[in-house]
């Protein structure tokens, strides 16, 4: 099998190229691939087309990129605590497509997977479906762009009929995910909340990158560990237990609370 190890985050993200589109891995800023998006924001990459949960905050993960002007859209199903996001938004700088965080999940693993699209509940009677949700302001704060009609349809008789909304899946060209340990062969194993996105950022991208904090040598995983066959991920980079790794918002109770 091919060694997918590659020796710099800088030389495993240089082919990006300009207008890209990157699904990027992440829950909040608990496992975000910042040593790729650093690499990315150091080599000048811009006009980027990005699917993310969120877009990091104003000075960290996806934050960093966006602060410098680098993402053109962003395709998120949460978009707090990133005060950049915001203006950038209402200033009609940044293009914006809000997912509900479900239906975004399964449209990157329905990409991954090969399924053109599918049909959920979520967002039926609402602006989701029926359209004309904000994706681009004008600089006079007129709606540039709005989302369009979805097709909706019914399933079901009787009682059981209910209507659902057709969502088509997402792949993007390049993927850039952090697992806590991988091999050389591209498996991957996550840890707690950094499992929420990833493996499905990792699936839904034509290139997978992926930043790990332990690289192991091939057979070293118990196969029923691996948390993502190596099959989707192409190239690993080892960035060490060190790397940093923040928290939004910590919240300290009182003693005796």
């Amino acid at each position: 099998m091919i060694d997918k190890h590659w020796p710099s985050a800088a030389e495993a993200v240089a082919d990006i190229p300009d207008g890209a589109s990157l699904a990027v891995g992440g829950f909040g800023l608990s496992g975000n691939p910042i040593a790729l998006i650093e690499a990315l924001l150091a080599q000048g990459t811009t006009d980027l087309s990005v699917v993310s949960n969120n877009c990091g905050v104003d000075d960290w993960g996806l934050g960093i990129l966006l602060g410098a002007h680098r993402i053109r859209k962003m395709t998120s199903s949460y978009v707090g605590e990133n005060k950049e996001f915001e203006r950038q938004f209402l200033t009609g700088e940044l293009e914006l497509e809000l997912t509900p965080q479900g239906t975004l999940a399964e449209k990157l693993r329905a990409g991954g997977s090969g399924i053109a699209a599918f049909f959920t509940q979520t967002g039926v009677g609402t602006q989701v479906a029926e359209g004309g949700l904000p994706r681009r302001y004008a600089p006079d704060g007129t709606i540039a762009v709005a989302s369009p009609a979805k097709d909706v349809r019914t399933f079901g008789e009787g009682d059981d009929a209910r209507e659902y909304v057709m969502e088509e899946a997402i792949t993007t060209d390049f993927a850039l995910v952090h697992a806590a340990v991988g091999d050389r062969h591209g498996n991957l194993v996550f840890t707690k909340a950094a499992r929420n996105f990833n493996p499905l950022a990792a699936m839904a991208g034509r290139i997978c990158i992926a930043q790990v904090e332990h690289l192991v040598e091939p057979g070293e995983l118990d196969p029923d560990r691996v948390h993502l066959p190596g099959v989707y991920v192409h190239r690993v980079v080892e960035v060490g237990p060190d790397i940093p790794k923040r928290i939004e918002r910590r919240t300290v109770a009182t003693e005796g609370a």
